[in-house]
């Protein structure tokens, strides 16, 4: 790729990015969010047309205009969103648009077969026949991964491709990756993992606001180097200094059971004014479930929880809200954000009684809250009308806390708030969360990184097969092992 410019209204994403890959190797693709990694890889792969540059592969220039006609010259691409087909089976989303045919008609004997020859070759436990919306996300990412491998691509695009996967999954996806180099597929690996860029590439690649930066030999970067290179200075601290003083219980839950399966069992905890409560455990543990309880989501079926010592029932998100919960979710783009609306409506959605007067809308209010949101969350955008689905990933989860911190919460849950987040924009979001809890506010956050736990919250509760394994005081002592030990407690 060789001096690659592309424009949006107001924005100059690349400008004359470029990108060499060789055959049976991994290239990291490094940046922060907005540095321009994913619509480099766009322009690849025929979602966007570039407006300057040229592509080549295997010396000869290409100009795909749409994703089909890079698929079948063997570039494929796993997004860091997935976009799935959700009422459909794995094996459907796996073959659609390339059906095997009999008499005219779909074969699903031998999609079926060949479904399960491809999962059998990548050891993955999943049924061809399963209906992808009753998977969870690090299986549906591993489905994305295996109907590239279907192609027999000449080149793989990973975007963020371990954001949802557990350790042993990460292992199988590096596995999986080895195979495919073995075979001279040139691997383009984008994420903000850095002991795992460290550990799988050849080369890495850094860019910063749209341009490239420096390529260099895996062997010869360490952390510290790709960080002074992504940000253009360096960045002495992972996490800002812990200034916040947990105070009195703020919210108790007592015995907490939800309906349905996969939900959470008689889980017990409080949480202080000023605290920020991680909380962490394997894929599956019940995290997730956990928050969605407490916003309403899920049902509960027994347990209290009450607030400033009276109890509360969200029965709903909409009561939640009205109770003083916020909840930021683990998908952004399937339930966090409207992606076809501009970023004024996303930030101010969730606050609309703030607003109206005499049953109208006041525009210049909200106009002066979505300011206050790009503002204070440092938000890179041309302006309030963008749309945020044109956003990097960090972008759209700054939008999204800022429009939650418009409805003054008294509880807020995190779900993976720096998933797919760069180490420059998580540094920013620490900061907002430490904030927040030095002003009183309670923090639930839950996440995948046991550094990032250990890094910024004050006690950690550790989720088992959708109970409470044990709540760890985060002090000196506590380590990684005695978290995973806990995690496992009912497995």
């Amino acid at each position: 790729m060789v001096d690659i410019v592309k424009e949006f209204p107001g924005v100059l994403a690349l400008d004359k990015a470029k990108l060499e890959v060789r055959p049976g190797t991994v290239h990291s693709l490094m940046g922060e969010n907005g540095a321009g990694k994913s619509t480099l890889m766009k322009c690849l792969f025929g979602v966007y047309l570039e407006d300057g540059g040229s592509i080549f592969i295997n010396g000869e220039k290409v100009n795909f205009k749409n994703s089909k006609q890079a698929l079948e010259s063997g570039v494929a691409m796993v997004h860091q969103e997935l976009n799935q087909v959700m009422k459909q089976t794995v094996m459907d989303n796996i073959w659609l648009g390339r059906f095997p045919l009999k008499a005219g008609i779909i074969n699903s004997k031998k999609m079926y077969e060949d479904t399960l020859a491809i999962f059998k070759e990548l050891e993955l436990d999943i049924k061809p026949d399963s209906e992808i919306h009753k998977l969870s996300v690090s299986q549906r990412q591993m489905v994305e991964i295996a109907k590239a491998y279907s192609y027999n691509a000449k080149i793989l695009v990973l975007d963020e491709p371990t954001s949802s996967l557990t350790e042993s999954e990460v292992e199988k996806l590096f596995e999986i990756i080895d195979k495919l180099k073995n075979k001279g597929c040139g691997i383009i690996y984008i994420s903000h993992k850095m002991e795992e860029i460290l550990r799988i590439s050849d080369d890495v690649t850094i860019m910063r606001d749209g341009k490239w930066i420096a390529t260099e030999k895996a062997e010869n970067l360490d952390m510290d180097k790709i960080i002074k290179l992504m940000v253009g200075r360096d960045m002495t601290n992972r996490f800002p200094d812990k200034l916040n003083k947990p105070g009195d219980v703020i919210m108790e839950v007592n015995n907490l059971t939800s309906y349905y399966a996969p939900g959470i069992t008689d889980v017990s905890f409080d949480l202080r004014k000023g605290e920020i409560l991680g909380v962490a455990g394997l894929v599956g543990a019940g995290r997730t479930e956990l928050l969605e309880t407490l916003f309403g989501v899920k049902k509960i079926k027994t347990g209290t929880v009450k607030l400033h010592s009276r109890f509360v029932v969200n029965s709903s998100p909409q009561n939640a809200i009205r109770n003083g919960f916020a909840l930021l979710t683990e998908e952004r783009r399937a339930t966090g954000i409207f992606g076809g609306l501009s970023i004024k409506f996303n930030s101010v959605i969730s606050n609309l009684k703030n607003y109206s007067r005499y049953g109208m809308l006041d525009d210049s209010k909200m106009s002066e809250d979505t300011e206050w949101v790009i503002n204070s969350m440092n938000v890179k955008t041309p302006g309030q009308k963008t749309k945020i689905k044109t956003l990097s990933g960090g972008n759209q989860q700054k939008v999204i806390l800022g429009r939650w911190l418009l409805t003054s919460p008294e509880i807020l849950m995190l779900d993976e708030p720096t998933r797919g987040i760069d180490v420059g924009a998580k540094y920013e979001i620490y900061q907002l969360i430490l904030e927040l809890a030095k002003k009183d506010k309670a923090v639930i956050m839950v996440s995948s990184e046991m550094t990032e736990l250990l890094g910024i919250c004050d006690r950690i509760l550790v989720m088992s097969n959708g109970r409470c394994a044990g709540i760890l005081d985060n002090d000196e002592k506590i380590t990684q092992e005695e978290i995973l030990r806990l995690a496992s407690k009912y497995i």
